[in-house]
Formats: C-alpha cells, sequence, structure tokens
C-alpha cells in the first residue's frame, strides 16, 4: 500500500462512529460501508496530508487514487476526491483514461458529480481539443454515470457555456428515463439560467422537454417569479 494511503487509514480509523456509519450506509441505500466521519472532521484529519510537501507525485496519482477506491469505507473514495480537486490543475492528459475508470467505479453522485464538475470540467477547460473526444465517448456511452458527467461538466462555467454543445447533450439524453440523466439535465438548465434565462427558457418550449427535467429547469426562475416565465410558460 502506497504510504500516503497508509497515512490516510491512520488518520481516519480512530475517528469511526458505528452509529453515524450505520446512518451513512442507509442513506446510500446500502451500497458502501463508512467508518461513519462526516465531511468537516474528515477533511481536518488529513488535513497534514494535504501540504504541499507531503502530497503524492503526479505520476504516482493514478496508483494513490486506485488504491483509495479499492478500499470499502466510503470516506477514502471521498478523500481520493478531495486529492484530485487538489491538484486538478497539475493533472495531464494522459489521466483521461483514469478519470474515466473512477467515474465507471463505484459509481453513485457523491462521487461522480465531483468528478465532472471539477476534474473533468478542468481539464475540458485545459484541453478543449483532447477532452473533446473523451465527452464525445461519453455522451454516447451506455454507461449513465459517464452521460451525467458529459452533461454536467459545463455547470460552473456560466457566461463561458458553450451553448449549442450543452443543449446538444440535452437532446442527446432528453428522452432518457434514468433519473440521474433526468436530474442531471435540470441542474444543468436551472444554473445556466441563471446566465441566460431566455435562452434556458425558448430552449425548454422549442424542446418540448417535460417532467423532472423541466420542473428542475425551471425552479430558480420560478423562485424569482421572472415576467419571462409568466409570458411563456
Amino acid at each position: 500500500m502506497h504510504q500516503w494511503v497508509q497515512a490516510v487509514k491512520t488518520a481516519l480509523i480512530p475517528l469511526a462512529n458505528a452509529e453515524n456509519a450505520s446512518a451513512m450506509k442507509s442513506y446510500m441505500r446500502g451500497q458502501y460501508e463508512f467508518y461513519g466521519i462526516k465531511s468537516e472532521p474528515r477533511r481536518a484529519a488529513v488535513k497534514t496530508l494535504f501540504a504541499k510537501n507531503l502530497l503524492p507525485a503526479i505520476d504516482e496519482l493514478p496508483v494513490v487514487i486506485d488504491e483509495l477506491w479499492s478500499l470499502p469505507q466510503r470516506e477514502f473514495q471521498m478523500v481520493a476526491v478531495d486529492l484530485l480537486i487538489k491538484l486538478k490543475r497539475q493533472l495531464p492528459t494522459s489521466m483521461l483514461v483514469d478519470l474515466e475508470r473512477w467515474i465507471t467505479t463505484k459509481s453513485w453522485w457523491d462521487t461522480v458529480d465531483m468528478l465532472a464538475t471539477h476534474i473533468a470540467s478542468s481539464f475540458f477547460l485545459r484541453y478543449p481539443i483532447e477532452s473533446a473526444a473523451h465527452i464525445k465517448h461519453w455522451y454516447c456511452s451506455d454507461n449513465i454515470w459517464l452521460r451525467r458527467t458529459a452533461l454536467l461538466y459545463q455547470l460552473k462555467y456560466k457566461e463561458n457555456t458553450d451553448t449549442e454543445l450543452l443543449f446538444f447533450l440535452i437532446k442527446k439524453n432528453q428522452f432518457d428515463k434514468e433519473f440521474f440523466i433526468q436530474k442531471a439535465i435540470g441542474w444543468m438548465l436551472r444554473e445556466y439560467s441563471k446566465t441566460d434565462a431566455d435562452a434556458v427558457v425558448n430552449f425548454i418550449h422549442t424542446q418540448n422537454i417535460q417532467g423532472l427535467a423541466r420542473r428542475e429547469g425551471l425552479k430558480w426562475l420560478k423562485s424569482k417569479d421572472c415576467i419571462l416565465l409568466r409570458h411563456k410558460s
């Protein structure tokens, strides 16, 4: 085991809380084991390991993340995500392949959404050409988590959102009944409505977006009681 991973284990094990662990496991539908450590104390426990002089070397990172991903307690995957976010501006394009593996392994919204909005997002901003090929593969994938990532990676782009691409990706997934896909569509539309309300409302109506995606997509505008919606809803 890599020494950094061993140090993480040493830091987390004393904080185990059986009552919290049971509640966390239930919340995650029994899919994962937990130590029962909430995010704030978890991050505090490993804070010293995130000091620049103690971080794993970039070329060791795939091994470190894979080891953290292989451990049964979900807290280790969350530490892995935090580590990737810490080093996201240093990740080479070769790690796009690794990113796909982490998205599709032990997949659930807690890891996938962070990988999408922080790691895939950063890759696309820094390496748009190389990343575009992966996005194309992801939005055509049978794996719902890759498609969710393709939908969500622009979540924080605001005025830098590639609207044409966003609407194209939504159209490709519009009729998928999977909850996590419809939720992602609605989430993206809701966030982008804060930047360009007209574009979102027009798209929802012209594309006839329905159900969960529509409700989520219009939620922020309705909360603001936008005149735009009163005219077009």
